[in-house]
Parts: C-alpha cells; structure tokens; sequence
C-alpha cells in the first residue's frame, strides 16, 4: 500500500478527518435520495481522483459500512497500484465472464472493504461500460455490499464516465487546488448536468492547511 492512504497510516491527521467529514457529508446527503453506487471522477487527469476515493472508502469501511472499490477507469487504472493488487482479474472479467459475474474477483484489503481492479484492459472501454452486461455487473455488486464506489476517468479526457454515471446514484467531483482549470471545472459541471447525473458533491484536494486546523488535531507543523 502506498503512503497516499493517510486515512490508514495517520487516522488523526487533519487530513484523515477531512475525509471522515466527506464521509458524513455524503451519507447525509444518501438520507432523502438514496446513495448506494456512485463514481468519483475529476474533470482533468491528476487531480488525485484514485487517491482520494481510496482514503474516502476506507473511511466508509472504518465507519462498519461493507464497501467494494472499483477500478472502473479502464484506460489509466490506479487503484491496483493504490493498495498493491494484480489487475489481471477484475472488472473487465466480470463483465466478459459469466461465472466472475456470480463470484467477483474481489480483493479484502481491510475490515469492511473490498477492491475489484479494472482487470486485462480493454481495446473498448466505452463499449464494455455501456453495455447491458455493466448493469448486470452493478447489481451482483450491490448485492454484496452496502456502497459500492467506482474510479471513474476525468469526466472531459472520454465518454466512459458520463456512460457510467448514468447507471448510478451519483458522481463526487474531484478537485486540485492550484491545478484544475476553472473552465475545465464548469465544463465537467455541464456534461453531467446534460445527461441528469447527480453531482452529490466537489471535493477540493492539495488545498493550504489552517495552522490552527493543524493544533487542533495535533499534527506538528
């Protein structure tokens, strides 16, 4: 595992309440609309999307909540290196495999949480994530978890993630503070909004720490 997941190796970092308050934020917004399966996604590539979706579910998992992570960016996929996990089996398994679609490849990587790699990548993602067998795909999932998360690709580099989050709850916007454009950002906003996808929320990463932030929660400066 790399040291990406801080929710894992500093629990009382700043940065690891940050995410339990995204955490909290999310499951309130689940009360009226339900939130079962949503994506996290960014506008543009880099702006820690893979990252933050795995501290966000361990997170969920820390809370007692069953939760499957899914690489479902299968052009760059991440979370196989995230938690040091083979990729040959995962989700484009699932999806070309009848018997995988019964019994998922899924990884434990902690109490409550499991991870589904994106699997042997595909000449046509698009085609594979907007297929019928992908529906199919979704509900085996939600049968055997409470949420269930995807890694999404930017929303504005391919048509992948729109496909996908038509098929879900909803879609949290990653992004950087210092990097992602301002007219990359509305554009991402529009896309979704196009096709009715609900953004449940934006998640700011790489933004300056309050040094009082830092007292309270007993991180050195």
């Amino acid at each position: 595992m790399t040291a990406n997941l801080i929710t894992l190796t500093d629990p009382r970092s700043a940065a690891a309440e940050a995410f339990r308050a995204l955490r909290t934020n999310i499951l309130f917004a689940g009360l009226e609309q339900p939130i079962r399966a949503f994506a996290v996604t960014s506008p543009a590539p880099e702006d820690g999307k893979s990252t933050t979706l795995a501290n966000l579910a361990l997170t969920m998992a820390q809370a007692g909540h069953d939760t499957i992570l899914v690489d479902a960016d299968l052009r760059r996929p991440a979370q196989h290196t995230i938690w040091n996990l083979p990729a040959d089996s995962g989700l484009t398994t699932m999806l070309l495999d009848d018997a995988a679609m019964q019994n998922p490849p899924l990884h434990t990587v902690a109490e409550n949480l499991r991870v589904l790699t994106s699997g042997t990548l595909p000449p046509n993602p698009a085609d594979l994530i907007s297929g019928k067998k992908m529906e199919q795909a979704l509900e085996a999932l939600k049968s055997k978890a409470e949420y269930v998360l995807f890694d999404a690709p930017p929303v504005l580099a391919v048509t992948d993630t729109a496909l996908l989050a038509s098929k879900l709850d909803g879609v949290l916007l990653v992004m950087k503070a210092g990097k992602t454009r301002r007219d990359y950002a509305q554009r991402a906003k529009e896309a979704l909004e196009r096709i009715h996808v609900r953004i449940i929320g934006v998640a700011l990463t790489n933004a300056p720490q309050d040094d009082n932030m830092r007292t309270y929660y007993g991180v050195k400066k």
